[in-house]
């Protein structure tokens, strides 16, 4: 009997593995889910927070630019009232004064390589532009002038005023020291002496000396201007003017810092709120968590009790089928008893009628002989008496009774003859018995260690009994080990697959059964001159119910039979067919017992 299909067990198992399988999905993607809100709230705070950043920077820039506007166009205005009131009187003069001197022989010397890799002018340059410079605060009308231009600046935001002519040469200089300082590759002097425009930068300085003296940590406009020549558009110098921006600058970035700090309060309640909702997302995620979990719980519930009933229904479906499939194969094993109990009964009939026949022939041989005896019998008892009649002994003519005293032999070697020949049916029948024993082995255990050849030659004795006479079945059996086996069930095996060979065999044919082994185990195979299966029935031969016979002449179970018998033995069973040639049964059993 195949083993029952646990349902609840494997419901258990499948089902413990999906709902598992499914709660840490759910978890995992609830996860992902609180995850992902939490990397969007934090994104969002993250770019409210860059965009708060950059819109304060961009303010400040905006502010620091429209300052350095501002201060310029003040610088622009201031350098024109500059130069309209000093430069055609006091500047244009001393400007034609300090041409005389030679700068160019300084420019011509050597440069040098400072620590940076920069070029920069060599100690020899450096004195000899200081020189030069020295030679123009000697200019006579320099006192004048320096003292007029910090006049005129005296009370404004102009913390340094420069002045370069057209060669980059600083000519004047509110910090004296810079007076002949050649500032032709500065880009701002660039701008305004050879573009005209107006160049400016705003800077940061430690310290600086400005007309107000030595000051530290300033933030400065320096704005290099140039000098149109009235009523032309020529430029005839440089202005350049540092102015303090410093307090204004300081407003920019308090501003900023105002707009920082309300940024700064705003991302913190906005993480606050952003900590409320995740949490309120956490909890909500655990809530509905719960609820599935109690949800997946009743279902699993719900399902085990729909399996449960299922369970009995199949185990049911399964006992009545089993009950209804031991009473098909009991039909089948009985049928297969019946056409062997005909057969046996044709085998013995044959030899019984002949020995019955032959006793009654004896009998009336004997009968026959019987009254001659007697009257032989009573001559012979009156000769030994000495009666004096004895030469008229009986009613019998001498020659007649000499006759039959001459048949007396011949009729009994007739007899004899006769009942050999029932001794000899005697023989028969014993054999046929014996082996119809061998084949039932009512009278053994029910495993035990048989010589499989012994057995099988009972099988095809019995077969014979049961299959047509045109089929010859030829025995080629090696010597094997013994076999620890069930011996009636494999019988019941081999008698199934030997009538089934006859049963394929249109007419006359030939069953072929052989026996091999080796060291594992051993090999019957019984091969059969009929017509074959055809492809489309050979995976279908061992189903349960499966038979091509006509309604009536087969349950289908005799092979699904047979393979559950060789299974449980531990053997195989294989199957070689080729259409219109024969089929071939091989049932492999191992040595070693396999229950």
């Amino acid at each position: 009997m195949q083993s029952r299909f646990k349902l609840i067990q494997y419901f258990t198992a499948t089902s413990l593995v999906a709902f598992g399988f499914v709660a840490v999905t759910l978890v995992y993607f609830q996860m992902r889910q609180s995850d992902f809100f939490k990397s969007v709230q934090t994104e969002e705070i993250r770019s409210s927070q860059e965009t708060h950043g950059k819109l304060i920077s961009n303010a400040e820039q905006v502010a620091r630019r429209d300052l350095l506007s501002i201060h310029e166009n003040g610088n622009v205005n201031l350098t024109r009232l500059f130069s309209n009131a000093l430069w055609a009187s006091d500047f244009a003069p001393f400007v034609d004064k300090t041409s005389a001197i030679d700068f160019e022989r300084c420019r011509s010397m050597g440069n040098a390589v400072d620590s940076h890799g920069a070029t920069v002018a060599g100690p020899e340059k450096k004195a000899c532009f200081q020189a030069q410079g020295e030679l123009i605060r000697a200019l006579p009308q320099f006192a004048a002038l320096d003292a007029r231009v910090r006049a005129s600046m005296r009370g404004s935001s102009v913390f340094k005023i420069k002045v370069y002519d057209l060669k980059g040469i600083t000519i004047y200089s509110t910090e004296h020291a810079q007076i002949g300082d050649d500032k032709s590759g500065s880009p701002g002097w660039i701008g305004a002496a050879l573009h005209g425009k107006a160049v400016s930068e705003l800077t940061f300085r430690d310290k600086f000396s400005a007309l107000q003296g030595v000051v530290e940590n300033r933030d400065l406009i320096a704005s290099y201007l140039p000098v149109i020549e009235p009523g032309t558009e020529r430029v005839v110098g440089v202005f350049e003017l540092y102015s303090d921006v410093t307090p204004f600058l300081q407003q920019i970035k308090a501003t900023s810092q105002a707009f920082q700090k309300t940024a700064d309060e705003n991302q913190q309640r906005a993480s606050l709120q952003a900590e409320n909702n995740q949490e309120q997302v956490d909890h909500s995620s655990r809530t509905q968590l719960l609820v599935l979990a109690l949800l997946l719980t009743l279902l699993y519930v719900v399902l085990l009790v729909i399996v449960r009933r299922a369970q009995r229904v199949i185990e049911k479906q399964a006992q009545e089928s089993d009950t209804n499939k031991q009473r098909l194969a009991q039909a089948e094993k009985m049928t297969t008893l019946g056409q062997m109990v005909a057969g046996v009964a044709h085998q013995l009939n044959t030899p019984l009628a002949f020995s019955k026949s032959n006793v009654f022939m004896a009998i009336q041989s004997l009968d026959t002989m019987v009254p001659t005896i007697e009257a032989a019998s009573r001559v012979l008892e009156k000769e030994i008496a000495g009666d004096p009649d004895i030469t008229q002994p009986t009613r019998l003519d001498g020659r007649d009774f000499a006759a039959r005293l001459g048949d007396i032999p011949g009729e009994a070697r007739m007899a004899q003859e006769m009942l050999g020949d029932v001794l000899m049916g005697l023989d028969q029948m014993n054999e046929l018995v014996n082996n119809l024993r061998n084949f039932t082995r009512l009278d053994r255990a029910r495993t035990a260690a048989v010589d499989l050849n012994s057995t099988l030659s009972s099988v095809v004795y019995i077969a014979k009994s049961v299959i047509s006479t045109k089929v010859r079945v030829v025995e080629a059996f090696e010597d094997l080990p013994p076999l620890e086996c069930n011996v009636s069930q494999l019988n019941q095996v081999f008698l199934n697959l030997i009538v089934n060979a006859a049963q394929s065999i249109r007419g006359a044919g030939t069953i072929t059964v052989t026996t091999s082994s080796d060291r594992e185990r051993i090999c019957v195979a019984i091969l059969d001159t009929g017509s074959g299966i055809p492809d489309d029935v050979l995976p279908r031969i061992f189903d349960p119910y499966f038979t091509t016979k006509p309604a009536g002449e087969g349950t289908g179970l005799g092979l699904a039979i047979a393979k559950d018998i060789v299974v449980e033995h531990g053997g195989e069973i294989v199957v070689d067919t080729q259409v219109g040639v024969g089929t071939r049964f091989r049932i492999y059993l191992p040595l070693q017992a396999a229950r």
